[in-house]
Formats: C-alpha cells, sequence, structure tokens
C-alpha cells in the first residue's frame, strides 16, 4: 500500500491572511515537509487547490514545481484539481511540465472540490457543477491519450486537429477521480475506468463500502480490470509517540478549525466526545501512536476490500513545523514497514 501525506498549504491563520513574510514562512515549511516526507520514504505528496485566504495552494502545480526540484522519488499529485471550474488543456500542460520537472512523477486528482468559491472567481455557475465535470474531464483524459485533439463542447472553445504541448515523461500521466460520499461520482470513476481517490473527512470508515463496491460494479461492467479500478483513501490523521499526545496535540486546533467550517456549512460545533468516537476503531480519522494507526489502516483495507493508497491530512489543526515533521517521521519510517511487512 502507498501511503503519503495531503495538504491545503494552510496558513495557520483563520480569520486574517498572514502578511508577505508570515506567507514566505509557511511555504518554506511546507516545501520542507515534502522534502522530509521523500526523505522518510513516503510514497506520495498531494497539494491541494483552494482560493481563499487562509490557504496558499491556489496555484497548485507551482507549489509541486518547487517540491519537484527538491526531491527525488516521492510522486506529487494535486489533492484535488477542482476541474469543472479549470480549463483542461491548462491543466494537462501544468502537470506535464511538472512531469518534465520531476522525472515522472506527476498525477493530477481531478475532483468538484469541497468549496465553490472557484465557480464565480472563474466565471462558471454553482448548478452547472456535474455538467461542467462531465465534459472537463473527457476532455483532459482525451488530451492526455493523444497529442493532436478534435474536440467541441459546451463550456470551452471547439479545438481543430490541435497539438497540445509538452507532452509529459510518463506515457499515460495518471489522472484519479477525487470523490466524497455522492453515488453518482463512484460510478462516473468506475465508467471511465480510474483509480477511485475518497476523501472522508469524518463518519464511520464503514460506510464507504457500498459505494465503493458500487465504484468496482460499474467498472467492471465498462470492461475495466481490478488492477484499473484502484481506491485510495484520503483522511484526517495525525500520529505521535502515544494516543494520548496525539489527541493533546491535535484536537484543540482541529476543534477550533472546524467548528469555524462548520458555521458556513451549518454543521454543529465540535465536541470532545465526538472527536473521540471518530477516532475510534471504526471512525475514519488516523489519530494515535504508530502502532495503533497501522493497525486501524489494516481495519481500512479489509473493510474497504482492499485499498492501494491512504493519505495523511494534518494541517487543519493549526500544528506547529516540528508537529507536522515528527509526525511525518512517524508515518514514513515506523507505520509504512508496520502496515507493509
Amino acid at each position: 500500500m502507498e501511503i503519503g501525506i495531503d495538504s491545503f498549504a494552510s496558513t495557520g491563520e483563520l480569520e486574517n491572511p498572514l502578511d508577505a513574510e508570515g506567507n514566505i514562512r509557511s511555504m518554506s515549511d511546507l516545501l520542507k515537509r515534502i522534502e522530509f516526507a521523500d526523505e522518510c520514504g513516503l510514497d506520495v505528496f498531494g497539494i491541494g487547490e483552494h482560493h481563499r485566504k487562509e490557504f496558499l495552494d491556489s496555484a497548485t502545480a507551482v507549489i509541486l514545481a518547487a517540491a519537484a526540484a527538491r526531491t527525488k522519488n516521492i510522486r506529487l499529485a494535486s489533492a484535488v484539481t477542482v476541474l469543472s471550474a479549470s480549463d483542461p488543456v491548462r491543466v494537462f500542460q501544468s502537470f506535464a511540465t511538472l512531469d518534465i520537472i520531476s522525472g515522472g512523477r506527476a498525477e493530477i486528482v481531478a475532483g468538484r472540490g469541497s468549496f465553490v468559491e472557484a465557480y464565480g472567481l472563474f466565471g462558471f455557475k454553482l448548478e452547472d457543477y456535474d455538467e461542467l465535470f462531465d465534459e472537463k474531464i473527457s476532455l483532459l483524459l482525451k488530451i492526455r491519450d493523444n497529442e493532436t485533439v478534435t474536440w467541441k463542447g459546451k463550456f470551452r472553445p471547439a479545438l481543430f486537429e490541435q497539438a497540445i504541448y509538452p507532452r509529459p515523461v510518463q506515457q499515460k500521466l495518471p489522472v484519479w477521480i477525487g470523490v466524497g460520499g455522492t453515488p453518482e461520482s463512484f460510478v462516473r470513476a468506475g465508467l471511465l475506468g480510474l483509480p477511485l481517490m475518497v476523501a472522508i473527512i469524518g463518519g464511520d470508515i464503514d460506510r464507504f463500502k457500498p459505494l465503493i463496491d458500487l465504484y468496482h460494479r460499474a467498472g467492471a461492467e465498462a470492461g475495466f480490470t481490478e488492477n484499473e479500478l484502484r481506491v485510495g483513501v484520503h483522511t484526517l490523521g495525525y500520529v505521535a509517540e502515544t494516543k494520548e499526545k496525539a489527541i493533546e496535540t491535535y484536537f484543540p486546533g482541529y476543534a477550533e478549525v472546524f467548528t469555524k467550517i462548520g458555521r458556513e456549512r451549518g454543521w454543529p460545533p465540535v465536541t470532545k466526545d465526538r472527536f473521540l468516537n471518530q477516532i475510534g476503531s471504526k471512525g475514519a480519522m488516523l489519530i494515535g501512536s504508530p502502532e495503533e494507526v497501522a493497525e486501524k489502516i489494516k481495519r481500512h483495507n479489509q473493510v474497504l476490500g482492499g485499498i492501494s493508497r491512504i493519505t495523511f491530512q494534518m494541517d487543519n489543526a493549526r500544528l506547529t513545523p516540528q508537529q507536522h515533521l515528527s509526525s511525518i517521521e512517524l508515518i514514513g519510517k515506523t507505520i509504512k514497514p508496520l502496515v507493509n511487512q
């Protein structure tokens, strides 16, 4: 199983944007984390895409390109690219360029995003949510698979015998579909035969098994093999020497951040009891000691019928740079060997 980290390039400030020096410091810390994750033997590092003042990841491929120059082996992915509000031509060109810079380590996880700011920002209507994604993923895959493209759609000017460059190092640039909990998204990924990245930010892991089964059935009916229908899981996680220390370190910042997000989305405030339930045996979150988290990953794998990748999202709890690095080291040097032994 591949094990990695995802980041939203959080500034750590919930209300006010950082000044220039603060942004420089936050970005420098993020690049150090990616470099350290590579040194610790982790398999993948993903950067999200947001257009909000508390994040620095609006230009995902730029951050990943900077990371590519500082790393050797780790795969570099989006987490996710908000494809519905993007131009597939430019997305492909950016990640093909990243693939060249990194020597063939780029990946795209394409999704519709959990926030909606990108739609108005780039002139799209939120009510076209599904139609936008269907059209744009189709074009992205056509560009990936063909150097010269003829195409016509609703939301973008047509292409006629248009050659698109540069071409990536990898013969087939990996494209995953990032999904939340919508059954139609799982079916779409299966029908396209693309690997699936499931973002699970809360609740019991077991409830996603029927959705993953739906993905596999759709893919099988469309003629794709089990090897093509890979499943990854992105979830909240943090590792410390003991479970007690992990909770003590992670919970305060997590509660503050998710209570703020909850006010925007109509969720109830975070409580300690609910958090403890989320990190229990069936909860999706991976919080605890290395041994406990490794066993929980194994359970996730068994419950979901086999997963090929799992990524930890840590920068939603206002952790210090050293706390990030310490957790990354435990994940790479202790958890990964325990899971894959």
